[in-house]
Protein backbone atom coordinates (compact mmCIF):
# COMPACT_ATOMS: atom_id res chain seq x y z
CA UNK A 1 0.00 0.00 0.00
CA UNK A 2 1.08 3.46 -0.99
CA UNK A 3 0.13 6.08 1.46
CA UNK A 4 0.79 10.02 0.42
CA UNK A 5 0.57 12.07 3.10
CA UNK A 6 0.08 16.03 1.51
CA UNK A 7 1.00 19.50 3.66
CA UNK A 8 0.06 22.61 3.02
CA UNK A 9 2.55 25.20 4.95
CA UNK A 10 3.83 28.93 5.47
CA UNK A 11 6.35 29.49 7.21
CA UNK A 12 7.06 26.91 9.00
CA UNK A 13 11.00 26.05 9.46
CA UNK A 14 11.02 25.18 13.07
CA UNK A 15 8.26 22.62 12.89
CA UNK A 16 9.11 20.75 9.58
CA UNK A 17 12.12 19.11 10.73
CA UNK A 18 10.24 17.30 13.79
CA UNK A 19 7.43 16.74 11.38
CA UNK A 20 9.21 14.39 8.84
CA UNK A 21 10.94 12.81 11.70
CA UNK A 22 7.90 11.89 13.65
CA UNK A 23 6.20 10.66 9.92
CA UNK A 24 9.56 8.74 9.54
CA UNK A 25 9.31 7.12 12.95
CA UNK A 26 5.55 6.01 12.54
CA UNK A 27 5.88 4.60 9.28
CA UNK A 28 8.59 2.33 10.11
CA UNK A 29 5.93 0.91 12.56
CA UNK A 30 3.57 -0.07 9.89
CA UNK A 31 3.84 -3.51 8.21
CA UNK A 32 3.93 -3.00 3.99
CA UNK A 33 3.52 0.40 4.08
CA UNK A 34 5.16 2.59 1.33
CA UNK A 35 4.91 6.26 1.81
CA UNK A 36 5.36 9.72 -0.09
CA UNK A 37 5.20 13.25 1.14
CA UNK A 38 4.03 16.38 -0.51
CA UNK A 39 4.87 19.63 1.09
CA UNK A 40 2.83 22.58 -0.43
CA UNK A 41 4.78 25.97 0.23
CA UNK A 42 2.20 28.87 0.28
CA UNK A 43 4.90 31.03 -0.49
CA UNK A 44 7.25 30.71 2.59
CA UNK A 45 9.45 34.06 3.28
CA UNK A 46 11.63 31.88 5.94
CA UNK A 47 13.78 29.30 5.35
CA UNK A 48 11.69 26.40 5.32
CA UNK A 49 11.72 25.93 1.39
CA UNK A 50 15.85 25.08 2.37
CA UNK A 51 15.08 23.23 5.05
CA UNK A 52 12.74 20.84 2.80
CA UNK A 53 15.73 20.70 0.04
CA UNK A 54 17.38 19.41 2.51
CA UNK A 55 15.68 16.92 3.91
CA UNK A 56 14.67 16.38 0.06
CA UNK A 57 17.78 13.91 0.03
CA UNK A 58 17.70 11.48 2.43
CA UNK A 59 13.25 11.27 2.05
CA UNK A 60 10.40 10.96 -0.04
CA UNK A 61 9.83 14.66 -0.07
CA UNK A 62 7.92 16.16 -3.10
CA UNK A 63 7.81 20.17 -3.21
CA UNK A 64 5.17 22.12 -5.08
CA UNK A 65 5.90 25.99 -4.77
CA UNK A 66 3.21 28.18 -5.48
CA UNK A 67 3.67 31.37 -7.35
CA UNK A 68 2.22 33.21 -4.78
CA UNK A 69 0.25 32.81 -1.27
CA UNK A 70 -2.79 31.68 -2.23
CA UNK A 71 -4.13 29.94 1.31
CA UNK A 72 -4.65 26.45 2.82
CA UNK A 73 -7.31 25.03 0.58
CA UNK A 74 -5.57 25.80 -2.89
CA UNK A 75 -2.42 24.67 -1.86
CA UNK A 76 -4.07 21.06 -0.37
CA UNK A 77 -5.87 20.72 -3.80
CA UNK A 78 -2.74 21.01 -5.66
CA UNK A 79 -1.10 18.30 -3.37
CA UNK A 80 -4.17 16.12 -3.87
CA UNK A 81 -3.21 16.45 -8.29
CA UNK A 82 0.51 15.60 -7.27
CA UNK A 83 -0.45 12.34 -4.88
CA UNK A 84 -0.08 8.83 -6.33
CA UNK A 85 -1.29 6.86 -3.32
CA UNK A 86 -4.09 4.34 -2.20
CA UNK A 87 -4.84 7.00 0.51
CA UNK A 88 -4.61 10.61 1.12
CA UNK A 89 -3.45 12.11 4.35
CA UNK A 90 -3.62 15.58 4.80
CA UNK A 91 -2.90 17.70 7.68
CA UNK A 92 -1.38 20.94 8.76
CA UNK A 93 2.00 21.16 9.64
CA UNK A 94 2.39 22.92 13.22
CA UNK A 95 1.87 19.38 14.82
CA UNK A 96 -0.93 20.50 16.89
CA UNK A 97 -3.05 17.50 15.41
CA UNK A 98 -0.74 14.55 16.29
CA UNK A 99 0.87 12.28 12.99
CA UNK A 100 0.55 9.57 15.79
CA UNK A 101 -2.98 9.12 14.51
CA UNK A 102 -1.77 8.01 11.21
CA UNK A 103 -1.78 4.03 12.28
CA UNK A 104 -5.21 3.63 13.67
CA UNK A 105 -6.63 6.10 10.53
CA UNK A 106 -4.76 3.30 8.08
CA UNK A 107 -6.45 0.70 10.12
CA UNK A 108 -10.28 2.73 9.70
CA UNK A 109 -9.38 2.65 5.86
CA UNK A 110 -8.44 -0.96 5.29
CA UNK A 111 -11.67 -2.06 7.78
CA UNK A 112 -13.53 -0.30 4.48
CA UNK A 113 -13.62 3.47 5.48
CA UNK A 114 -13.28 5.97 2.25
CA UNK A 115 -13.12 9.13 4.63
CA UNK A 116 -11.52 8.89 7.98
CA UNK A 117 -12.68 11.68 10.49
CA UNK A 118 -9.98 12.76 13.09
CA UNK A 119 -12.56 14.47 15.60
CA UNK A 120 -10.80 16.70 19.00
CA UNK A 121 -12.15 15.92 22.36
CA UNK A 122 -10.34 18.62 23.07
CA UNK A 123 -7.71 21.22 22.20
CA UNK A 124 -4.83 22.57 24.25
CA UNK A 125 -3.44 26.07 23.43
CA UNK A 126 -6.50 28.11 22.52
CA UNK A 127 -8.80 30.20 24.55
CA UNK A 128 -11.87 29.27 25.56
CA UNK A 129 -13.37 32.12 23.61
CA UNK A 130 -12.53 31.08 20.27
CA UNK A 131 -13.84 27.47 20.89
CA UNK A 132 -16.92 28.81 22.36
CA UNK A 133 -16.96 30.70 18.69
CA UNK A 134 -16.20 27.50 17.07
CA UNK A 135 -18.92 25.26 18.65
CA UNK A 136 -21.52 28.14 16.99
CA UNK A 137 -20.15 28.35 14.02
CA UNK A 138 -20.30 24.49 13.29
CA UNK A 139 -23.66 24.89 14.57
CA UNK A 140 -25.30 27.62 12.71
CA UNK A 141 -23.31 25.71 9.61
CA UNK A 142 -25.05 22.50 10.20
CA UNK A 143 -28.11 24.05 10.84
CA UNK A 144 -28.06 25.81 7.05
CA UNK A 145 -26.42 23.37 5.39
CA UNK A 146 -27.40 20.48 3.02
CA UNK A 147 -24.66 18.51 4.55
CA UNK A 148 -24.08 17.67 8.33
CA UNK A 149 -20.14 18.57 9.06
CA UNK A 150 -18.45 16.68 11.98
CA UNK A 151 -17.90 19.24 15.00
CA UNK A 152 -14.17 19.47 15.93
CA UNK A 153 -12.93 17.45 13.08
CA UNK A 154 -10.72 19.94 11.05
CA UNK A 155 -7.95 19.53 8.30
CA UNK A 156 -6.79 16.43 8.97
CA UNK A 157 -8.02 13.30 7.39
CA UNK A 158 -7.26 10.72 5.39
CA UNK A 159 -9.46 10.37 2.09
CA UNK A 160 -9.24 7.07 -0.17
CA UNK A 161 -8.04 7.83 -4.19
CA UNK A 162 -11.69 7.17 -5.16
CA UNK A 163 -12.41 10.22 -2.50
CA UNK A 164 -9.82 12.69 -3.84
CA UNK A 165 -10.10 11.89 -7.72
CA UNK A 166 -14.15 13.00 -7.04
CA UNK A 167 -12.71 16.10 -5.03
CA UNK A 168 -10.59 16.97 -8.17
CA UNK A 169 -12.96 16.29 -10.30
CA UNK A 170 -14.95 18.68 -8.78
CA UNK A 171 -14.41 22.79 -10.33
CA UNK A 172 -15.52 24.96 -8.00
CA UNK A 173 -12.84 28.16 -7.53
CA UNK A 174 -13.54 28.49 -3.87
CA UNK A 175 -13.99 25.03 -2.34
CA UNK A 176 -14.76 24.48 1.20
CA UNK A 177 -12.72 21.47 2.05
CA UNK A 178 -14.47 19.91 5.52
CA UNK A 179 -17.52 20.43 3.54
CA UNK A 180 -16.31 18.40 0.69
CA UNK A 181 -15.01 15.75 2.29
CA UNK A 182 -18.55 15.01 3.81
CA UNK A 183 -20.68 15.85 0.49
CA UNK A 184 -19.22 13.42 -1.39
CA UNK A 185 -20.57 10.64 0.72
CA UNK A 186 -19.35 7.23 0.80
CA UNK A 187 -18.47 5.38 4.35
CA UNK A 188 -17.27 7.62 6.71
CA UNK A 189 -15.19 6.75 10.13
CA UNK A 190 -13.60 9.03 13.03
CA UNK A 191 -10.35 8.48 15.03
CA UNK A 192 -11.09 10.81 18.36
CA UNK A 193 -7.88 12.10 19.86
CA UNK A 194 -6.73 15.34 22.18
CA UNK A 195 -4.75 18.27 20.48
CA UNK A 196 -2.16 19.51 21.10
CA UNK A 197 -0.68 23.03 21.08
CA UNK A 198 1.42 24.31 18.41
CA UNK A 199 5.59 22.67 18.65
CA UNK A 200 6.57 26.16 17.57
CA UNK A 201 5.52 29.02 16.26
CA UNK A 202 2.50 31.33 16.44
CA UNK A 203 -0.86 30.37 14.91
CA UNK A 204 -2.00 31.79 11.40
CA UNK A 205 -5.47 31.25 12.39
CA UNK A 206 -5.76 33.88 15.19
CA UNK A 207 -9.45 34.36 16.19
CA UNK A 208 -10.11 37.83 15.08
CA UNK A 209 -8.34 37.53 11.64
CA UNK A 210 -9.99 37.40 8.53
CA UNK A 211 -9.11 33.55 7.72
CA UNK A 212 -11.72 32.09 10.29
CA UNK A 213 -14.00 34.57 9.46
CA UNK A 214 -13.49 33.89 5.54
CA UNK A 215 -13.84 30.00 6.36
CA UNK A 216 -17.23 30.53 8.51
CA UNK A 217 -18.16 32.58 5.44
CA UNK A 218 -17.29 29.74 3.34
CA UNK A 219 -18.93 27.09 4.54
CA UNK A 220 -22.35 28.78 5.30
CA UNK A 221 -23.05 29.39 2.01
CA UNK A 222 -21.11 26.65 0.20
CA UNK A 223 -23.94 24.11 0.86
CA UNK A 224 -27.05 26.09 1.74
CA UNK A 225 -28.94 28.77 0.34
CA UNK A 226 -30.79 29.49 3.32
CA UNK A 227 -29.43 32.79 3.90
CA UNK A 228 -30.79 34.29 1.06
CA UNK A 229 -34.31 32.67 2.42
CA UNK A 230 -33.99 34.31 5.70
CA UNK A 231 -32.98 37.39 3.82
CA UNK A 232 -36.60 37.17 2.44
CA UNK A 233 -38.06 36.68 5.58
CA UNK A 234 -36.69 39.25 7.24
CA UNK A 235 -38.12 41.80 4.52
CA UNK A 236 -41.18 40.16 4.83
CA UNK A 237 -41.86 40.86 8.42
CA UNK A 238 -40.12 44.20 8.42
CA UNK A 239 -43.13 44.96 5.65
CA UNK A 240 -45.83 43.73 7.72
CA UNK A 241 -44.06 45.79 10.54
CA UNK A 242 -44.05 49.26 8.55
CA UNK A 243 -47.99 48.25 7.63
CA UNK A 244 -48.88 48.31 10.78
CA UNK A 245 -46.99 51.25 11.60
CA UNK A 246 -48.98 53.28 8.83
CA UNK A 247 -52.52 51.52 10.46
CA UNK A 248 -51.44 53.08 13.76
CA UNK A 249 -51.03 56.82 12.31
CA UNK A 250 -54.04 57.05 10.66
CA UNK A 251 -55.42 55.53 13.57
CA UNK A 252 -53.93 57.81 15.79
CA UNK A 253 -54.73 60.55 13.25
CA UNK A 254 -58.37 60.09 12.82
CA UNK A 255 -59.14 59.64 16.54
CA UNK A 256 -56.63 62.76 17.06
CA UNK A 257 -54.63 61.53 19.68
CA UNK A 258 -51.16 61.46 17.38
CA UNK A 259 -48.30 63.68 18.97
CA UNK A 260 -46.16 64.82 16.95
CA UNK A 261 -42.26 63.63 17.05
CA UNK A 262 -38.81 62.02 15.96
CA UNK A 263 -38.31 59.33 18.01
CA UNK A 264 -40.58 56.73 15.92
CA UNK A 265 -39.60 57.45 12.64
CA UNK A 266 -35.62 57.32 13.89
CA UNK A 267 -36.36 54.32 15.03
CA UNK A 268 -38.55 52.68 12.08
CA UNK A 269 -35.54 54.07 9.81
CA UNK A 270 -33.14 52.66 11.47
CA UNK A 271 -34.68 49.42 11.94
CA UNK A 272 -35.53 49.10 7.63
CA UNK A 273 -31.72 50.48 6.78
CA UNK A 274 -30.21 47.52 9.05
CA UNK A 275 -32.69 45.16 7.53
CA UNK A 276 -31.58 46.60 3.87
CA UNK A 277 -27.91 46.61 4.56
CA UNK A 278 -27.98 43.06 6.14
CA UNK A 279 -29.78 41.54 3.35
CA UNK A 280 -28.03 43.31 0.49
CA UNK A 281 -24.92 42.01 2.43
CA UNK A 282 -26.36 38.47 2.46
CA UNK A 283 -26.35 38.76 -2.19
CA UNK A 284 -23.61 39.94 -1.88
CA UNK A 285 -21.79 36.98 -0.34
CA UNK A 286 -23.46 34.80 -2.93
CA UNK A 287 -22.98 37.22 -5.62
CA UNK A 288 -19.02 37.70 -5.12
CA UNK A 289 -19.14 33.73 -5.02
CA UNK A 290 -20.65 33.81 -8.41
CA UNK A 291 -18.31 36.37 -9.85
CA UNK A 292 -15.70 34.56 -8.59
CA UNK A 293 -17.04 31.26 -10.61
CA UNK A 294 -17.48 32.82 -13.62
CA UNK A 295 -13.92 34.13 -14.49
CA UNK A 296 -12.98 30.80 -14.63
CA UNK A 297 -9.56 31.91 -13.38
CA UNK A 298 -7.27 28.64 -11.99
CA UNK A 299 -7.74 27.69 -8.31
CA UNK A 300 -3.74 28.25 -7.78
CA UNK A 301 -0.73 28.54 -9.97
CA UNK A 302 2.42 26.49 -9.36
CA UNK A 303 5.79 27.96 -9.83
CA UNK A 304 7.95 24.78 -9.76
CA UNK A 305 7.90 21.04 -8.39
CA UNK A 306 10.82 19.53 -7.02
CA UNK A 307 10.96 15.71 -6.74
CA UNK A 308 12.60 13.75 -4.60
CA UNK A 309 16.33 13.72 -4.78
CA UNK A 310 18.91 10.87 -4.20
CA UNK A 311 18.13 7.87 -2.12
CA UNK A 312 15.08 8.25 -0.60
CA UNK A 313 14.06 6.29 2.96
CA UNK A 314 10.71 4.85 2.07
Amino acid sequence: MLLSLVFSFRNEEENIPELVLRIRKIIEGIKDLKYEMIFVNDASTDGSLNILEDLQKSYPITIINMSRCFGVTPCVLAGFAETQGDAVIYMDSDLQDPPELIPEMISKFKAGAEVVHTTRTQRKGESSLKLWFTGKAYKIINKFSDIHLPENSGDFKLLSKKVVKEILNLKEYDPYMRGLSVWVGYKQDFVLYKRDSRWSGKTKFPLFSKNPIREFIRGLTAYSAAPLYISFLMGVITSLFSIGLIFYALITKILGISTPGTPSVLIAVALFSGVLLMTNGVLGIYIARIYHEIKGRPRYIIESVSKPKGKSKV
